[in-house]
């Protein structure tokens, strides 16, 4: 079996990528780069804002304000506290893993610990919560930073992790940190094709519900090891 279940939280434990993504794309839109958050979600999910803005105006010359971030980030934030809910049966999905878990992110310690306070999923992963901007090279996913910090933390060797993913480039950055990867599709900011991008990025499986993680993960435990 594996010795550690690494959880991504936006779009994997909580439906959050979505209400991320109509704020995002209505700022960015309003700046003079017209997206909508369905495309929004399909080319960036994953991304932090700051990097999604710098691919923007790579791609189309236009020139963003860094004011924008601090801008979607409250906007972001009050809506998600209105608005932000469990995925379908994230709660029981987790509780039945006996193995080690942990939460990584790249979302902020803040923004995590409130979102999964609210949802009622904080307890199933304290104190073990980790994001991109508290590791030492504070590099966000696709990069593996958060993964292999997760790891040496959790004293496990990231050829024995499994991460279950919502983003190509969560599943690039866990595969890069040597880990084995399931991708996810339940969230409402899923897209068709979607399962596709993941298996590409290289998912060994994709999964539509957390129900099926249980079923997976024992899978996993006598399927060799990917190439």
């Amino acid at each position: 079996m594996p010795e550690l279940i690494i959880f991504d939280c936006d779009g994997v434990l909580v439906d959050s990528e979505i209400i991320a993504a109509r704020v995002e794309a209505e700022i960015i839109s309003e700046a003079g780069f017209p997206i909508t958050p369905e495309e929004l979600a399909a080319r960036y999910a994953g991304l932090t804002l700051p990097d999604i803005l710098k691919r923007i105006e790579t791609e189309s010359a236009i020139p963003l304000q860094a004011s924008l971030i601090e801008r979607a980030d409250k906007r972001t934030d009050r809506k998600l506290e209105r608005e932000v809910r469990a995925l379908e049966g994230a709660r029981s999905a987790v509780a039945r893993i006996e193995l080690p878990r942990c939460v990584c992110s790249n979302s902020s310690a803040a923004r995590v610990r409130a979102t999964l306070g609210r949802t009622g999923l904080l307890e199933l992963f304290e104190p073990h919560i980790f994001v991109a901007e508290e590791t030492a090279s504070k590099k966000a996913k696709p990069a593996p930073d958060v993964f292999l910090h997760a790891a040496r933390i959790m004293k496990v060797d990231p050829a024995q992790a499994m991460v279950i993913e919502d983003s190509v480039h969560g599943v690039s950055a866990a595969r890069a940190a040597g880990m084995r990867v399931i991708g996810f599709t339940g969230g409402s900011h899923s897209f068709p094709g979607h399962a596709d991008h993941l298996t590409e990025a290289g998912a060994e499986t994709v999964i539509n519900k957390l129900r099926d993680l249980e079923a997976v993960i024992e899978a996993f435990s006598v399927w060799s090891e990917p190439i």
